[in-house]
């Protein structure tokens, strides 16, 4: 009960002693929020992208895994399929024998390669700036659930010189997403629009493609660029039932084993595999921005650690007198630092607010995912705004306990 007294008193105290010096306490605890802002921010979005991915796998309902070339260690963290036509040492292991006999194992309802093609797309005079070229098979669609918004996908009745393109290269093409029946060039040859792709306004996918600007042609189109040679990036694999997934990938294994003459030169990826080397990019990048954040809380804290010396300096008659009156070394510790933790505990509950209102602005204005609520990015913001508190506050509160009564009282100003 005495303690819980003494507690209290000395909030009192410390809510009168910042009340008594207005400005200087909105600005240090303006300076702390700002710091917890920036943490919010970056930790809020990075989860917010990272979900992107791990969501799209659970809506898939465990029947979806994807073959990529190279072992485990060396994919990267975010695979680009892009990148890795233009220069990996594994875009060529997967081949279309691979495609065939994964077809053909029971279990699977279907598998669809993405072949990567280098280059650029072109209507007229008009040149996209942002443009991915995909050779693929007609059951691209029922792997990966896409949607056709106008027209059809390519099938094998299909034309060979047509394609599906996505929704926003359409405008970029052509000033409208009702483009079928157009005709783009690339690589010196003319295709016909046969269908539009429904918008996902979702670059970031297990796909690594943005489908949104994407020109979808058929495998044998895409052979006719690479020597009449299917250079596969990734295979899409579709099972009806989560159930038959596992055996499915066994079985994949010791075919694509098969073929590849025993060496195990691909990977095969399914569940949380899919969503983690994405997630392990965006935590890395996160971590790396949050440190960088870090920065801007220091100053914060030494704000804290200034106004404290600057108060234990006006307040050196006050604290003389309290020792006087019976205060040990302890009560006046506890006395300063409680007004340092008020500063960064208001600081980080202003912060927390400040943080995720800047990242829905962010979200709503140039991203196309949202920021993440989670109790562990909320512990990280007021734990963080603890720590400042005491580390900043406890020098501060140590100097004005040491100091002696009898020169205290000698003290006017």
């Amino acid at each position: 009960m005495r303690l819980r007294l003494l507690v209290l008193y000395h909030l009192a105290c410390a809510y009168d002693s910042l009340r008594a010096n207005r400005s200087r306490t909105i600005l240090t605890v303006l300076g702390i929020a700002i710091g917890i802002a920036s943490i919010i921010v970056i930790l809020s979005l990075s989860a917010g992208a990272s979900r992107i991915i791990s969501d799209q796998v659970n809506d898939l309902s465990g029947t979806v895994a994807v073959v990529r070339p190279g072992t485990a260690t060396d994919q990267p963290q975010l695979n680009n399929l892009t990148s890795a036509l233009a220069g990996s040492k594994t875009a060529s292991n997967l081949t279309e024998e691979d495609l065939n006999d994964i077809n053909q194992i029971d279990g699977v309802t279907a598998a669809a390669p993405l072949m990567i093609i280098g280059g650029t797309v072109t209507a007229g005079d008009t040149v996209p700036e942002e443009s991915t070229i995909i050779a693929t098979t007609p059951e691209l669609p029922t792997v990966s659930e896409m949607a056709i918004r106008e027209g059809q996908f390519i099938d094998s009745v299909t034309n060979v010189n047509t394609a599906v393109i996505g929704a926003q290269l359409a405008v970029d093409l052509f000033g409208t997403e009702q483009a079928a029946g157009r005709t783009f060039r690339t690589h010196d040859r003319t295709f016909t629009v046969i269908g539009i792709l429904a918008r996902t306004d979702n670059p970031i996918n297990y796909n690594n493609v943005d489908f949104d600007h994407a020109a979808i042609i058929s495998l044998d189109s895409g052979k006719q660029f690479n020597q009449n040679v299917a250079s596969i990036q990734q295979i899409n694999i579709r099972t009806n039932d989560s159930k038959d997934l596992p055996s499915v990938i066994k079985q994949v294994d010791v075919e694509l084993a098969k073929n590849h003459f025993g060496e195990r030169d691909f990977t095969i990826l399914a569940g949380e595999d899919l969503a983690r080397p994405a997630n392990e990019l965006f935590y890395a990048i996160g971590a790396t921005l949050t440190v960088v954040a870090g920065i801007s809380l220091l100053v914060g804290g030494i704000g804290v650690m200034n106004i404290m010396l600057v108060g234990v300096a006006e307040r050196t008659r006050e604290i003389g007198i309290r020792k006087a009156l019976g205060a040990s070394n302890s009560h006046i510790v506890w006395q300063f630092l409680l007004e340092s933790l008020v500063m960064s505990l208001v600081g980080g509950l202003l912060g927390y607010g400040l943080g995720y209102i800047v990242a829905f602005a962010a979200a709503r204005t140039f991203l196309t995912f949202n920021p993440v609520f989670s109790w562990e990015i909320a512990a990280a913001a007021f734990g963080t705004a603890l720590i400042v508190g005491l580390l900043f506050g406890l020098y501060p509160s140590i100097r004005a306990a040491r100091k002696d009564p009898i020169a205290s009282l000698r003290q006017y100003h």
